[in-house]
């Protein structure tokens, strides 16, 4: 029977959540795998497991429970190893690793902020920046439009300049987080962002960093800027016991990413 792994704790977590019903339909039984001085939270793996909206807060919900009484390392939504032992050899494999990354993450918690440009406010700045897109379409206009391959041409020319601006933007608003966190993950391109990424905060800082944010909306105001959060720091345990060291984790992002 496969193994559902939730997260990663200290043998000596005062409260893990054990008993307590995880994923599946019914909801497995979440119980406790020691190894040394490290424990996994795990239930058993429900065949079919799909993100579902009930799963995904049955997964949070373990890890809410087991987070509240101590540090954490969470996995990702739909992590699952072939059995018990393999977990558990994992843990005694990589158990520096995870005891460090249980002291780095002591009380931190990750904000992912994603952004893309409002496009009418991009538009204006794109024109505003560029003499010769200004100049065609001044030129489009006087000639009651423009041709056929003036107005292509002008798209294009405002389409790659809209382009151009999308990286410089998403640096910037990293720019502008980065002081407030403690680390920073940049993560996959998510269709329609121009900015995915996570920054690890200290949970008594929160309030820093979310303000950081508000200066970087008034700052960047052709961008639309999202904050998820505060979310446990999937973006910063890598990997996890049920993937080969040097990968990413295979699961499903809970809201991270």
């Amino acid at each position: 029977m496969s193994t559902y792994v939730y997260g990663i704790a200290a043998s000596s977590h005062p409260g893990l959540p054990e008993g307590m019903g995880g994923v599946g339909d019914p909801p497995r039984p979440v119980r406790i795998l020691r190894e040394g001085d490290l424990a996994a939270v795990v239930s058993e793996a429900p065949e079919g497991l799909r993100p579902k909206r009930k799963d995904l807060l049955a997964h949070q919900n373990v890890l809410s429970e087991a987070g509240a009484a101590g540090c954490v390392l969470p996995m990702r939504f739909g992590s699952v190893a072939p059995d018990d032992n393999s977990i558990t050899g994992v843990l005694a494999e990589r158990a520096e690793h995870y005891k460090e990354r249980l002291r780095a993450l002591d009380g931190r918690v990750e904000y992912n902020v994603k952004a893309n440009h409002v496009e009418e406010a991009v538009l204006h700045q794109v024109m505003a920046e560029n003499p010769d897109v200004r100049s065609l379409a001044e030129a489009n206009r006087q000639a009651g439009g423009g041709s056929y391959d003036d107005k292509i041409r002008l798209g294009e020319m405002v389409a790659a300049a809209v382009k151009a601006r999308e990286a410089e933007d998403a640096a910037a608003l990293q720019r502008v987080l980065e002081p407030s966190a403690e680390a920073v993950s940049v993560g996959p391109e998510s269709t329609g962002w121009l900015a995915n990424v996570s920054f690890l905060v200290e949970r008594e800082s929160a309030e820093n960093f979310l303000a950081a944010v508000e200066e970087a909306r008034k700052g960047l105001p052709h961008l639309e800027v999202r904050v998820n959060g505060p979310l446990p720091p999937y973006s910063f345990v890598e990997p996890g016991p049920t993937e080969p060291a040097g990968t990413v984790a295979s699961g499903t992002d809970t809201g991270a990413g």
